[in-house]
């Protein structure tokens, strides 16, 4: 189970993720320093219904896995660039524009 203090750290870094854009679970650990992005998709399968979770993708680019219908709402709304056909379900998020770049203020206090 993740210590409070690493759900805190991660769920603090999702908040701050703008609308269309995304982070892949390694660059969320990357904001934290840590090195467990896999202790970071547990930490939004647990508690990420409190944040914009859909914000989170792997580095594949594919919607966070089981959740591509319930997340495709958000991504149209808020403008995330998406590669492939979405109105059949079959999408990628386009990482090249929709990454959120390492200069962004979240990575401020972690040495890159």
């Amino acid at each position: 189970m993740p210590s409070p203090e690493f759900v805190d750290a991660v769920l603090g870094v999702v908040a701050r993720i703008p609308p269309g854009r995304v982070m892949t679970y390694g660059d969320v650990g990357i904001a934290i320093a840590s090195e467990a992005p896999r202790a970071v998709g547990r930490v939004l399968a647990l508690y990420g219904h409190a944040v914009a979770w859909w914000r989170v993708v792997p580095v594949s680019g594919l919607p966070p896995q089981g959740h591509g219908s319930l997340a495709l709402p958000h991504y149209l709304e808020e403008g995330t660039p998406l590669r492939g056909a979405p109105e059949r379900g079959e999408y990628r998020i386009a990482l090249s524009s929709a990454r959120l770049p390492y200069t962004h203020e979240i990575y401020a206090e972690v040495p890159l």
